[in-house]
């Protein structure tokens, strides 16, 4: 998971709150109010207090497992105040043991069953007794494709999930934690197979509901026209990061006018080619420019010196919305946004803000809408932006692969309405979370 960068030099705490606060009371029009969430009910008629599983590929320090399953044993602060999940997390299974594995411990201190298999941990082979379950595949040793994507076994888990569902006769909500896969077939099959059995997916990160500044939330509807979204990463596969600004950019676009239409093509270039791009009308500087000077961690001096090895990631939309992804591993650390928008001379533009390890509580928001779903049995956003995301991601890291090929492919078609509220959470972090 991404980690936001220290506060510039000589800028305090104190006076990066006041900033913040003056930047959110200065916000467009776009921005909206805070929703007035409550928190869910969550007590099945029973009366008992649902009962969740969670499946992780590992559970150590700041792992995602940690961080969200973790958030449902020991809770997190919300609204200035201790906020503990109306859940029992009764079962936990990890597909691997590494190195200072803290699940023992932690399944112990809790009383939480620490089982060997997945159909162990949510009832049986052919017994399902909990209310939901936490599918949080992220971090481990898992290999490499030749395309660069790690294969986290997120669809082989899940399709054992799903055995378990088929043989008991009753499926639960499950969430997926980032991709639903590395793979755009199998994530669409999961899509599929939840439309068929009727149960609740949710999927994705942290990025689409944490703090904005400005606290931007376009109506649905927006015009937009194009938009730039820019990011740096640059320890490990650069698919970890770019799923994440996909996200951003997905959870902006799809709020346009007509709603999310798919996408028509994409393409991805390097180096040069990406300043020559920019030289030719392909994608916007004046845009970048305003993304970056929402972050935090722009670097000083022109950005075409400072990036060594640029990435752009060019995404044409159905409707003809035009979108690039930059990757500028030395300019910015932080996640920037920018748009234009029809009838508005100046382009809307914010930072998706994300405070730092080891609290990293970017997770609380995340756990927040998890809540919801669970609660609700219906996502506070819908799956298919992620099965788009999932599958824009795939397709980028093949053009990569391609040397920067354009591909065109009707996977990439998928349509859907945005949520009316973003779920993202508003005000200054330290008090809000």
């Amino acid at each position: 998971m991404p980690l936001s960068s220290d506060l510039p030099r000589g800028f305090s705490r104190r006076r990066f709150l006041a900033a913040s606060s003056a930047s959110l009371a200065a916000a467009s029009s776009l921005s909206s109010a805070a929703d007035a969430q409550e928190a869910p009910s969550a007590s099945p008629a029973s009366g008992r207090r649902p009962r969740v599983a969670a499946i992780n590929s590992i559970y150590r320090l700041r792992s995602h497992a940690y961080h969200i399953a973790g958030r449902f044993l020991l809770g997190y602060t919300r609204n200035g105040f201790h906020h503990q999940p109306p859940f029992d997390l009764v079962r936990m299974y990890n597909d691997q043991i590494p190195e200072h594995d803290l699940s023992p411990e932690t399944c112990e201190r809790h009383g939480v069953e620490l089982c060997k298999t997945v159909e162990a941990a949510i009832g049986g082979p052919d017994k399902l007794d909990v209310d939901a379950i936490l599918l949080i595949i992220e971090h481990g040793d898992y290999p490499l494709n030749e395309r660069g994507q790690i294969l986290y076994p997120r669809y082989e888990l899940f399709e054992k999930i799903v055995n378990v569902f088929r043989k008991s006769g009753r499926s639960v909500p499950i969430f997926v934690d980032k991709h639903l896969s590395y793979d755009h077939a199998n994530a669409a099959r999961m899509v599929a197979t939840s439309r068929e059995l009727g149960f609740g997916l949710m999927a994705g990160s942290s990025l689409p509901v944490t703090w904005r500044q400005p606290e931007i939330e376009p109506p649905l509807e927006t015009p937009f026209e194009e938009a730039v979204v820019c990011f740096g990463y640059d320890r490990g596969p650069v698919e970890i990061y770019l799923f994440h600004a996909l996200e951003v950019l997905q959870s902006m676009l799809e709020r346009r006018a007509g709603g999310e239409t798919g996408v028509k093509s994409l393409e991805c270039v390097q180096g040069d080619a990406v300043w020559k791009a920019a030289a030719a009308g392909r994608w916007s500087r004046r845009l970048l420019d305003a993304a970056l000077s929402r972050c935090q961690s722009c670097n000083v001096g022109p950005v075409e010196q400072n990036v060594k090895q640029p990435l752009a990631v060019f995404v044409e939309y159905q409707d003809g919305t035009k979108a690039t992804v930059l990757n500028l591993i030395e300019q910015v650390s932080d996640f920037g946004f920018a748009a234009t928008v029809r009838g508005r001379p100046d382009p809307v533009s914010t930072c998706f803000y994300l405070p730092s390890p080891p609290g990293a509580r970017f997770f609380d928001p995340l756990t927040w809408n998890i809540e919801q779903f669970f609660a609700a049995g219906k996502p506070p956003y819908p799956v298919e932006r992620t099965l788009l995301t999932s599958t824009l991601c795939d397709f980028a890291m093949r053009s990569i692969h391609a040397g920067g090929s354009i591909i065109r492919d009707p996977a990439m078609a998928v349509t859907y309405r945005g949520p009316e509220s973003s779920g993202f959470f508003r005000g200054p972090y330290v008090d809000a979370g």
